[in-house]
């Protein structure tokens, strides 16, 4: 039986694929499941267009990624935080702090998930942290942490 995916199925396929299953399978987990419809001819279609619609999207979603990584290339972010005695900050600066300090200080948008850090920053001074837009772009950014008595 052949049915084509509309949802990622592990060791099957990805949503589009068109796969000969067993009848049983098909019939009774895939369909029912929607994670497949039968393949008919007037299916092929409609997934040929989906397939074309998609790959069009992505490739407006990369030059976006990559608009926006031209502008991150070169800004600076400055975060203020409490520091002990020596650089040491009390608490430390997240993705989320970076996140909100490149909207408030650029408007720029950046989600704090594709704000790829290490691990939280705990001193003062400038750091690269780097930002994975799409998974074949990326910017890094550097960040500025100040002492709030600076």
């Amino acid at each position: 039986m052949k049915v084509i995916l509309t949802r990622d199925v592990k060791d099957l396929g990805k949503a589009g694929d068109v796969a000969n299953v067993a009848e049983g399978y098909g019939r009774n987990y895939l369909i029912p499941r929607k994670l497949a419809i039968l393949a008919v001819e007037g299916a092929m279609g409609n997934i040929e267009k989906k397939k074309k619609f998609l790959e069009i999207k992505g490739e407006h979603l990369v030059a976006e990624a990559r608009e926006i990584a031209e502008k991150l290339e070169d800004i600076k972010v400055v975060i203020k935080g409490k520091a002990g005695t020596g650089t040491k900050l009390y608490g430390s600066v997240t993705a989320q702090d970076v996140a909100e300090a490149l909207m408030k200080q650029h408007h720029i948008s950046v989600d704090k998930r594709k704000i790829h850090m290490t691990d939280h920053i705990k001193n003062t001074g400038t750091f690269e942290v780097p930002i994975k837009l799409h998974h074949d772009v990326s910017a890094n950014i550097h960040v500025e942490v100040i002492s709030e008595q600076e």
